[in-house]
């Protein structure tokens, strides 16, 4: 298939590799941060980390929209179905992430609750339209990528007058969650960040220089496929060596400095920033989230039904949080692969195949055995 096996070509990925084991310095570490869990996906399911020399280390960052959700917000989706009514609408990773009280949206439903898996925002305003004596509420989640569409879809309930149509807004931003990491009190050290590549067609790669300029941290954008991601690496290596720090873009073939100037544009048309945010594994947040403007309130799930977000501490025995925070990877965790798995997860990063349990466990947990 044109434009996508070739960067799937095993020889190419050979002489990266070589590049990278040639160029690497053996006596110090490269510790570079993957921040989107599709490269975690990729790096996991390509087997990348065996084509890398010992003294480059990839790490696990938050950049899973599914894991990074804490408690709290599952927990008032769940009330918003069960005590109100509502038809909730959620993509499908949602719908197995853990809550309070031994409960998902998936058990949730189970017990009666009208949760509904959907696969687009225009699906909950199908809904809409087909229950006009109900109240639809969309469960909003994502970063940058996934974002624009939601805007989208309260515009045009707000043009229809859509009244029993709102999301319960998750949306999260990734320059603010990257500024956390640095920021963390005996956080993990890194050396340069591999830059996600959905978010960056949209936000484009500017917002990452302040990483480069402030911070002395070299930020590579980089493609999903596994070339994609070897390259990026390789060059993360080459700044580290010659002491720069930059934001380069591997990325090309989709990703601009600007980025996608109509999306940012509808998307600050329709949300403003909130003051702060809770995040699985970081805590709370500055502008690291967005809310609806005033002028559509009125398709704020949480303002019409006054459903409080309430901040629930995450399981004891469960590591997700020090897995996304890059301080430990997902076979430190006591009860990984044995009592939380696929089928059965404690934490959220055991739910979405991007998130680092998950992927680990569908590619990587044999590795050390072998």
């Amino acid at each position: 298939m044109k434009y996508l096996d070739e960067f799937r070509d095993g020889e190419l990925a050979k002489n990266i590799a070589a590049n990278i084991a040639r160029e690497a310095v053996s006596n110090r570490t490269y510790r570079l941060m993957e921040f989107c869990g599709g490269h975690t996906h990729a790096i996991s399911r390509y087997g990348l980390v065996d084509l890398l020399p010992a003294s480059v280390r990839m790490i696990h960052g938050p950049g899973c929209p599914v894991c990074v959700l804490p408690i709290g917000r599952v927990d008032q989706a769940i009330r918003l179905a069960r005590e109100r009514g509502v038809i909730l609408c959620t993509y499908a990773d949602t719908m197995r992430v853990p809550a309070s009280d031994n409960l998902s949206l998936m058990r949730a439903k189970a017990n009666g609750a009208d949760v509904r898996m959907i696969y687009s925002t225009q699906d909950a305003l199908k809904i809409a339209r087909e229950n006009p004596q109900r109240e639809v509420v969309f469960i909003a989640i994502g970063f940058e990528t996934t974002t624009p569409p939601t805007a989208v879809a309260v515009k045009q309930a707000a043009a229809e007058g859509l009244k029993n149509f709102s999301i319960l807004c998750d949306h999260v931003l990734t320059p603010a969650a990257m500024h956390a990491i640095l920021a963390v009190e005996g956080g993990v050290a890194l050396d340069g960040f591999v830059g996600p590549a959905h978010v960056s067609t949209v936000i484009g790669s500017k917002p990452y220089e302040p990483f480069a300029d402030d911070y002395g941290k070299p930020v590579v954008i980089a493609g999903f496929e596994p070339l994609d991601v070897m390259q990026a690496i390789l060059m993360l290596v080459r700044q580290i060596n010659a002491g720069r720090a930059a934001v380069e873009n591997e990325f090309t073939r989709a990703v601009t400095r600007e980025g996608n100037l109509k999306a940012q544009e509808l998307v600050a048309e329709v949300f403003e920033l909130r003051d702060t945010f809770e995040w699985r594994g970081l805590g709370s947040v500055p502008h690291s989230a967005l809310k609806l403007r005033p002028k559509f309130a009125a398709f704020d799930a949480e303002l019409k039904f006054n459903v409080d977000y309430v901040a629930v501490p995450d399981n004891k025995a469960c590591e997700c949080a020090a897995i996304l925070r890059g301080q430990k990877r997902p076979q430190e965790c006591k009860i990984f692969g044995t009592v939380c798995t696929p089928e059965n997860p404690v934490g959220s990063c055991m739910v979405s195949s991007e998130g680092g349990c998950a992927a680990h466990y569908s590619y990587g947990r044999f590795r050390e055995t072998a």
